[in-house]
């Protein structure tokens, strides 16, 4: 059995593609360790005095939808009087233990792959500071509402030795965990990092997420390589429901490109591992 929670404050204006991002996400616990979800319960935070009780409700429609999309039930939940709105869900799912992915079971010589291209981070304050075009708007919601629902199907291939899901600590953040955790290191090629186009614009226009500095600064003395502006701040820049970070064997490519190809999700081989020895856990080439 596997059991997890997960809840924010609204990061979009829409209240209905909120809860379903939030929903999202909180499903990417699951599938991250290779997991198939049962059902969910919400957990629900509202202004009442601030806000209508019908805006409440588009959010719960847009958790309703994630978890339909899922194969499960929204199968109740809770509510509060809060000062400000935030939704997300308890989700419990289930694996065969042989199939169970953690993040500090990567070996060297695997290859690092990644689903979901980076840079919501710098369209979230791209749109808080009044910069993000209209045609722009729907961009980062697009990439957030894709479940990680091949992270299920990957926890059955024995090759796929880690993963985890990549969220507020960036790429670089959620990579040394697995690197540390694992006593391996790792090689980027940050050419090859899927990011999304347009955030690089705003990248340019000094869109840079607070939380992207905090990261850098934790753990920029384990890291060699990133220190230009550019790199620093996509591979630092904190995603919400960002996608699958997976470690495998060479042998296992194929197989993990064409199980992610017919759930319809991109994924994109970035670096790979190496023995501990010397030098930075990261190294971005």
């Amino acid at each position: 059995m596997i059991s997890t929670t997960d809840f924010f404050s609204p990061i979009v204006d829409d209240a209905f593609d909120f809860g379903r991002i939030a929903a999202t996400n909180a499903l990417s616990d699951v599938y991250a360790m290779g997991g198939r979800p049962l059902l969910a319960i919400a957990i629900l935070g509202w202004p009442v005095e601030k806000l209508p009780a019908e805006l409440a409700a588009r959010v719960l429609d847009g958790g309703r939808t994630a978890c339909h999309q899922a194969g499960i039930a929204l199968a109740g939940g809770h509510s509060i009087d809060a000062p400000e709105p935030f939704f997300g869900l308890a989700v419990t799912g289930e694996a065969p233990i042989a199939h169970i992915k953690r993040n500090n079971t990567a070996r060297a010589s695997d290859v690092l792959l990644l689903t979901k291209p980076i840079g919501l981070g710098i369209l979230a304050t791209a749109m808080k500071r009044g910069a993000l075009k209209p045609e722009h708007a729907r961009i980062g919601t697009d990439v957030m509402i894709q479940l990680n629902k091949a992270g299920e199907a990957l926890g059955a291939l024995t090759g796929v030795h880690a993963m985890t899901d990549v969220t507020g600590f960036g790429l670089l953040g959620h990579l040394l965990e697995l690197c540390e955790g694992s006593g391996v290191r790792a090689t980027i090629d940050f050419g090859q990092v899927p990011v999304i186009p347009e955030a690089r614009s705003y990248l340019q226009l000094g869109c840079y997420p607070d939380g992207a500095f905090r990261n850098w600064k934790s753990y920029s003395t384990k890291v060699e390589g990133a220190s230009a502006l550019e790199r620093m701040m996509l591979l630092s820049d904190p995603q919400t429901s960002g996608g699958l970070l997976i470690s495998a064997s060479e042998e296992t490519v194929t197989a993990i490109e064409e199980e992610c190809a017919s759930h319809g999700t991109p994924v994109s081989r970035i670096g790979h591992l190496r023995e501990q020895g010397h030098g930075p856990w990261v190294l971005v080439s």
